[in-house]
């Protein structure tokens, strides 16, 4: 970890890598601005994993005195991991045949039939008891008549994946054992709480003549104003739907593991305990004696003792860890490996050919309506996962690793 505090902050800037190279300049210059902010508490914070966002960088941290800024959060709101293990030894079922392929290819055909995937939607209302809530709580909700249809929406989108960097993966960890881990968030959602949100703090910072600047896209809501009120009830509630989201997509999962495996041998599939966690969020926390809104942006709150999942690049490898409570991070740690090529860049520097062929070479399973945008998910376009885990060692303690064995991408 080494510390910028020079002529373009006004707080330092704490970043867990060895050295300033290392940081594209586009992120740099996010994290001068976030550093200029009047109402920070003690620094900003820069993970492993971090790479330029929108306004504030992917891997950012801050903590704030009194206020919340919509895209410190970001446009997915609450999207963040889930991970079981199971009892069954890959070793037990590497091999069997069933009438769809291997039993890991049989299950990523089978998730595939069950979860929408990308934009794809339920024809039907699921149950969702977070919805559910806060329609017998609409009071909280409906100064905001814009966003209120948003409620109805979400019950054909809870239990969905979504697309971009969103995954299911069927993975093995060191000692063979088979595990289920998901990455995906609040789904449309978010996206539209936090553009409705900035849209209102831009309006207010400009009659209140903010010192933060517009084209900073940091603007910021007061939580004691109605509208940061406001954005922190619709900010809840995505963060109480993701987590619904990933608990009944993985449930779906946990459900085609158990009867692929269990039609096609003598094995009981069961499963251990289960770790849902958010990685796009603000919270009310107290750090160095005071009580900060935490804003995690792509990052992981790792307390001591708190489990946590940091997943790496589709066909790559991924990490089960314990906090160590690190306060200079605020509790906090990389959400994953981190891009080091955009989509658009990906998918000039590498080709569908060569990613289906790596994806076969190492055995990976992939289940995916249409390649032709696969290398925007590709192990190549992200950063080394286990040296972004050697430069977080002080917060977090590795306790699984997991290699893919089948990945099911919107």
């Amino acid at each position: 970890m080494f510390v910028i505090n020079n002529e373009n902050t006004r707080f330092p800037v704490k970043v867990w890598l060895e050295r300033e190279a290392q940081l594209e300049e586009s992120c740099l210059e996010q994290a001068y601005h976030l550093s200029q902010l009047p109402f920070l508490h003690k620094w900003v914070c820069l993970m492993p994993d971090t790479h330029t966002g929108k306004g504030m960088p992917i891997g950012g941290v801050i903590a704030a005195k009194d206020v919340v800024i919509p895209n410190a959060v970001g446009v997915d709101i609450g999207c963040g991991m889930d991970f079981i293990p199971t009892n069954i030894h890959m070793d037990e079922v590497r091999g069997i045949e069933t009438g769809n392929g291997s039993i890991i290819q049989a299950i990523v055909g089978n998730i595939m039939r069950t979860i929408p995937l990308n934009t794809e939607r339920y024809k039907t209302p699921q149950d969702s008891e977070v919805l559910d809530r806060a329609k017998q709580e609409i009071e909280k909700y409906e100064d905001d008549k814009e966003l209120l249809p948003l409620i109805d929406d979400g019950y054909f989108q809870v239990g969905s994946l979504g697309g971009g960097n969103h995954f299911i993966e069927i993975q093995e960890d060191e000692e063979g054992f088979l595990c289920i881990m998901l990455h995906s968030g609040s789904r449309h959602l978010g996206k539209a709480i936090c553009d409705y949100f900035h849209e209102k703090a831009r309006e207010l910072n400009r009659m209140w003549y903010s010192e933060v600047k517009e084209e900073c896209r940091l603007s910021f809501l007061p939580v004691s104003s109605r509208e940061g009120q406001q954005y922190i009830h619709w900010m809840n509630l995505a963060l109480d739907y993701a987590f619904e989201n990933r608990a009944r997509m993985l449930d779906k999962t946990c459900a085609v593991v158990k009867e692929v495996i269990e039609n096609h041998t003598s094995l009981t599939v069961e499963f251990g305990a289960e770790i849902n966690c958010h990685h796009n969020y603000a919270a009310l926390e107290n750090h160095f004696g005071a009580n900060v809104w935490v804003h995690r942006k792509g990052a992981t709150r790792v307390r001591r003792k708190e489990m946590a999942v940091i997943p790496g690049a589709m066909g790559s490898y991924s990490y089960v860890v314990e906090g160590k409570g690190n306060e200079e991070s605020f509790c906090t740690s990389s959400h994953g490996a981190g891009r080091s090529y955009s989509r658009s860049g990906a998918m000039q520097a590498f080709s569908t050919e060569q990613v289906m062929v790596d994806l076969k070479e190492q055995g990976v399973v992939l289940g995916k309506r249409k390649k032709n945008d696969v290398a925007e998910e590709c192990r190549f376009a992200y950063k080394d996962i286990d040296q972004v885990m050697a430069q977080q060692l002080e917060m977090v303690t590795p306790v699984r690793k997991l290699k893919t064995v089948g990945v099911i991408k919107g």
